[in-house]
C-alpha cells in the first residue's frame, strides 16, 4: 500500500513492516475513502457533564460500494478522558457517536480481510466550533471531511479478488456532505491561478534584471569615460607616463 500523491495532514500513513511474498506484480487497485465527522451544539453547556456537542466521527467509501468485503475491521481511539476509548466496529457504517465539550485528534486505523495487508491508519482532528461567524444551532451540522486514496501496490491474489468483488452499499442516492468535485474544481483553478501569476512575476522579475543589466552596462560605460578623461590634462594634452 502507499498513499496517493496530493494527500496531506490530517492523511493516511501506511504501516512500514516488511511485506509477505506472492503478491500480483504490476497489480495496482485504489480504493477511494472519506472520513471526518459531523457535529451538532446543543444550543447550551449540557447540565450534567457540560457537554455541548454531538458528534459522529465516520470512515467510508467515496464510491458506493460496500467496504466490509475486504474491511475486518477500524478501530477509533478517541481522547483518554473517554471510557473505553478505543472502539472497534466491524461493520458498516463505520462511525462512533459520541457527546463532548473539546476538540482533539481521532486516530482511525483500517484492518483488511487479508491478514497479509497491513493495516493503514488515518488521524482526523475531530471539529465542533464553526469558523465562521455564523453559528450552527439545534439540528444544524457542522462537517468536517476528508478525501483520500487506499492505493494497494501488487495485492495478494485474495486481496484483489476481494477490492474487485465489493458490492453496492446503498440502492438510492449515495451523496457525501461534502461537494468533492467542487472541491477539487476549485483547488485545480486555485493552482492554476497560482502558476499564472508566478509566471507573470518571473516575467516581470527578468525584465526589471535586464533593465538592471542594461544600466550596469551604461554605469560601466560612462565610468570608463570619467577615467580616459581624468588621464587628459586641462589643457587638452595627454600626461606623460610616471
Amino acid at each position: 500500500w502507499a498513499p496517493s500523491d496530493g494527500s496531506g495532514m490530517p492523511g493516511v500513513v501506511p504501516d512500514l513492516s516488511p511485506r509477505p511474498r506472492g503478491r500480483l506484480k504490476g497489480v495496482t487497485i485504489v480504493k477511494p475513502i472519506v472520513y471526518g465527522n459531523v457535529a451538532r451544539y446543543f444550543g447550551k453547556k449540557r447540565d450534567e457533564d457540560g457537554h455541548t456537542h454531538q458528534w459522529t466521527v465516520y470512515l467510508k467509501p467515496y464510491k458506493n460500494e460496500d467496504m466490509s468485503t475486504y474491511v475486518k475491521k477500524v478501530h477509533f481511539k478517541l481522547h483518554e478522558s473517554y471510557p473505553n476509548q478505543n472502539r472497534v466496529v466491524t461493520k458498516p457504517p463505520y462511525e462512533v457517536t459520541e457527546t463532548g465539550w473539546g476538540e482533539f485528534e481521532i486516530v482511525i486505523k483500517i484492518y483488511f480481510v487479508d491478514s497479509t495487508e497491513r493495516p493503514v491508519t488515518v488521524y482526523h482532528i475531530l471539529k465542533l466550533f464553526q469558523s465562521e461567524t455564523n453559528i450552527m444551532l439545534g439540528k444544524k451540522q457542522l462537517v468536517s471531511e476528508s478525501y483520500d486514496e487506499l492505493i494497494f501496490s501488487e495485492p495478494s491474489a485474495m486481496m484483489q479478488q476481494l477490492l474487485t468483488s465489493t458490492r453496492q452499499l446503498t440502492l438510492g442516492p449515495y451523496k457525501h456532505e461534502c461537494d468533492f468535485e467542487e472541491k477539487k474544481e476549485k483547488t485545480l483553478h486555485a493552482i492554476l491561478s497560482a502558476k499564472n501569476k508566478i509566471r507573470l512575476e518571473v516575467a516581470d522579475l527578468k525584465e526589471r534584471l535586464k533593465v538592471a543589466r542594461e544600466a550596469i552596462d551604461k554605469y560601466k560605460t560612462e565610468i570608463s569615460k570619467l577615467y580616459s578623461q581624468a588621464e587628459v590634462d586641462p589643457g587638452g594634452s595627454v600626461a606623460a607616463p610616471s
